[in-house]
């Protein structure tokens, strides 16, 4: 290993998470939060979601409903690695993709990211659901780095995770015929009862492995939380679903090799309904901001 220690491997596997401090250099920090405040303040004088496009045609930014120019609720910018050269940067080559490396590797495969942000007296919430019932493949070595561009606490809407539980069943995300993006209600009240949230300074990371039961609340503070989120896999772990945020970048090695062979690993899994709105928010129930007719 490269980055972390066997005490973090270790904890990683056992939990399915893991919180590593100094993930970015301040200088990479710096120039993720820029941009960040620069695409706020755009967002002021936007009445519904805007581009530029993704390359499946929908709109880049997502504001939640409340969003005003005096009050923004900007709350997701996807693929931002396709349009900046800062997070593009941090995707190929921060310490980030190191440490899943040295999770998962040494072949590392880019598969999506995105902010996911929480303006001050934004309502944004995520339901509790495991990513790996979203973006399905052969295998699940899969990591999501989810670098924390402000200060985050319980009171902006920290994740919260079920340590542990990306060793038991992908749990459905269907409600009978209807994908809702999240598990029923009987379980979420279970994982919020044993979740433990998340908490650090701007420049940490999450390091959360793809089977891992999480979400988070509303914001109830004054400071805004900010995460980058970038998902990778090992090179030998397929799809088996569209990708739902698909990128410019997807499938790029960043880490080793390509896989010559697809890695099986023994299982059925639900497939997902692939949003079709700026973003799954809308999927789980918060609408985004319309323009008025």
């Amino acid at each position: 290993m490269k980055t972390l220690t066997r005490e973090q491997y270790d904890a990683f596997w056992r939990d399915g998470y893991l919180m590593v401090e100094n993930a970015v250099t301040p200088t990479q920090l710096s120039a993720l939060q820029a941009e960040i405040r620069d695409w706020v303040e755009d967002s002021r004088s936007h009445h519904e979601p805007f581009g530029p496009p993704t390359i499946d045609g929908r709109p880049r930014f997502d504001m939640g409903a409340e969003h005003s120019a005096e009050k923004p609720a900007l709350r997701r910018i996807n693929n931002p690695s396709d349009i900046s050269d800062a997070y593009r940067e941090v995707m190929l080559d921060a310490r980030t993709v190191d440490m899943v490396a040295d999770l998962i590797g040494p072949d590392v495969k880019f598969h999506h990211c995105k902010i996911n942000l929480k303006l001050s007296g934004a309502k944004t919430e995520v339901s509790y659901h495991q990513d790996f019932a979203y973006t399905p493949h052969t295998n699940d070595d899969i990591v999501t780095a989810l670098l924390f561009l402000d200060d985050i606490d319980e009171d902006n809407g920290c994740l919260t995770v079920v340590p542990g539980s990306h060793k038991g069943p992908v749990l459905s995300l269907f409600e009978g015929e209807r994908f809702t993006g999240a598990v029923a209600a009987e379980e979420e009240k279970q994982a919020l009862a044993q979740s433990i949230p998340c908490v650090g300074k701007a420049g940490s990371v999450c390091l959360m492995h793809t089977k891992l039961l999480h979400g988070s609340a509303a914001n109830r503070s004054d400071a805004s939380r900010g995460l980058y989120i970038c998902v990778y896999t090992a090179a030998d772990a397929v799809p088996i679903a569209r990708n739902p945020m698909p990128s410019l970048n997807e499938g790029r090695i960043v880490r080793g090799q390509e896989a010559r062979v697809a890695r099986l690993k023994e299982g059925l899994i639900e497939l997902p309904k692939q949003p079709k709105t700026a973003s799954f928010f809308t999927v789980i129930g918060q609408e985004s901001k319309q323009a008025a007719e």
